[in-house]
């Protein structure tokens, strides 16, 4: 039997009380359930910071350099809420391309011209027959590269974030993944939205505003759908030209096919808006210039004067009453050469289209009727669709159009194929119930008084209307928007009919921002 020591023998009582005390103790409290880390807070938290880490891992090292036929390009993507791709052509502006639609804009800067293959492609023109394979093949690499090098630069942005915020191996290889299946994600959301023949609308800022040809003519446009390698390398090609040849931009190709009609609307007496005109008309070579009204601001007979530049604009001049023209003003135009004065339905044929128009019914400055007008837009509209009726009942149907206010414009519904209009001072364009489409002009003349009126100086619309000269149907127009006053922006954005869409375009894709705003009086 073994002995225990008589020390260990004198502290067991001792031992044997706390035990027992301890035992009595109350049992410290639970934490209460709002003291406990939610769920969701961790997973929000997560999320940001696998977001953050991504952008910062793309924005970091997730761009590549690629050669693209003569130029070198570096190509990256960025985090966008709307998608697309942008091409910055540096010094002459932009390019932007409804091309997809996922959280991931691609963006491609073009950095320079490479010198020999540059100078290789004018020296031998034969080469361009090619170049379209070899800018195929160059993007192909490109975007394969890029999506290789993309995938690292999430991965590793996202672990190295999370492993500084968490400090836990594990937390941080969570976040490099889910930043990796974001990315996945959002490649099969591009890839299944991706549009090729976006590069047939683009939307032109900078120099390049005044470079449209750069995508082709209009008659490639509508009857050339199944060629978007070939324009990317006209898209490249042209590029190339505007480099090599720095002084002067090329201005649209004519194509002696089409008819191109320029687009204006409530000028409202600034001056500044002959000289744009005049630029427009020379650089796309119009063969029409129509004036959907409010050429003036307060009608009188002093004002008559603005209107004499017209006369040198360098093409014809068709022309609407709007609720800022008076009888006085439409009469001083019905003498100046060269104007086509539009009214009570009457039709002239004028650079190969036949236009009809009536003018606006009411005068704004003295709230009057102008004599021997409907009172009411309404009847205005009634009038004018009922000319077009007989028209076309005669056999000389009418082509466009023309009305002030887009309440007369509704009313021509089903009598004609396209009615142009202004008096909003913002562009849009829509599909009437029966099929006539009504364009509305933004003010050519940006708000003219009123410029300063808001926050932001108002712009400067117009357009350009390309017409088949078979059909004498409206193929595409450029929307065309200049920074008001004291701005220097500029944009061109391309449009195609819907009867000219390419059949592989989405479905439900839009010509246009449809217009929903109420009709408004201007002041």
């Amino acid at each position: 039997m073994a002995r225990v020591p008589v020390a260990a023998l004198t502290h067991l009582p001792n031992r044997i009380s706390n035990r027992i005390r301890r035992s009595r103790e109350p049992a410290p409290p639970a934490l209460e359930p709002a003291e406990r880390p939610r769920p969701w807070l961790r997973a929000l938290g997560l999320t940001a910071v696998v977001l953050a880490g991504a952008w910062l891992g793309l924005l970091i090292v997730g761009s590549v350099r690629a050669p693209v036929g003569p130029m070198n390009t570096t190509m990256a993507l960025r985090p966008s809420l709307t998608g697309g791709t942008k091409i910055n052509i540096s010094p002459l502006g932009a390019l932007s391309l409804d091309s997809h639609a996922a959280p991931v804009r691609l963006d491609v800067n073009v950095d320079q011209l490479d010198p020999v293959r540059s100078q290789a492609l004018v020296d031998h023109p034969e080469r361009l027959s090619g170049l379209q394979d070899e800018v195929t093949g160059d993007v192909e690499r490109g975007t394969r590269d890029l999506a290789v090098r993309s995938c690292v630069a999430v991965v590793a942005g996202a672990t190295a974030l999370g492993l500084a915020v968490y400090r836990r191996p594990r937390r941080a290889l969570a976040a490099g993944g889910l930043a990796l299946a974001l990315l996945a994600a959002s490649g099969a959301t591009a890839y299944a939205t991706w549009n090729p023949k976006s590069v047939l609308e683009p939307r032109f800022s900078g120099l390049l505003s005044s470079a449209p040809s750069v995508v082709g003519n209009a008659r490639s446009i509508v009857t050339e759908f199944d060629v978007y390698q070939k324009e990317l390398a006209r898209l490249v090609t042209n590029v190339t030209k505007l480099y090599d040849v720095t002084s002067t931009l090329p201005a649209y190709r004519p194509d002696p096919s089409t008819i191109r009609v320029l687009h204006v609307s409530d000028i409202h007496l600034n001056p500044a808006s002959w000289k744009i005109i005049a630029s427009l008309v020379q650089q796309y070579k119009v063969n029409v210039i129509v004036d959907s009204g409010d050429t003036m601001d307060h009608g009188s007979a002093a004002e008559n004067g603005f209107l004499d530049p017209i006369a040198d604009l360098g093409a014809p001049y068709v022309w609407v009453r709007g609720n800022h023209d008076s009888a006085s003003t439409q009469r001083y135009l019905e003498h100046m050469k060269n104007v086509h004065v539009l009214d009570d339905g009457r039709a002239e044929t004028v650079g190969g289209l036949r236009f009809a128009g009536i003018g606006d019914p009411q005068f704004t400055p003295d709230r009057s009727v102008v004599p021997g007008s409907e009172a009411s837009e309404e009847l205005a509209g009634d009038r004018l669709a009922s000319s077009l009726r007989d028209q076309r009942a005669v056999g000389t149907p009418v082509d466009v159009a023309m009305v002030h206010e887009p309440t007369a414009a509704r009313e021509t519904d089903g009598a004609v194929p396209l009615v142009l209009c202004g008096h909003l001072h913002h562009e849009g364009t829509e599909m009437l119930k029966h099929g006539t489409r009504l364009r509305r002009e933004g003010s050519t003349g940006g708000s003219g008084l009123r410029a300063v009126e808001h926050q932001y100086p108002a712009p400067v619309q117009a357009s350009i209307l390309y017409f088949d000269r078979g059909s004498r149907r409206l193929q595409a127009w450029d929307a065309i928007e200049l920074g008001g006053l004291g701005l220097t922006t500029a944009e061109v954005s391309r449009h195609l009919a819907d009867e000219n869409r390419p059949e592989t375009a989405p479905a439900g894709t839009p010509s246009a921002t449809p217009s929903g705003r109420p009709s408004r009086r201007s002041p």
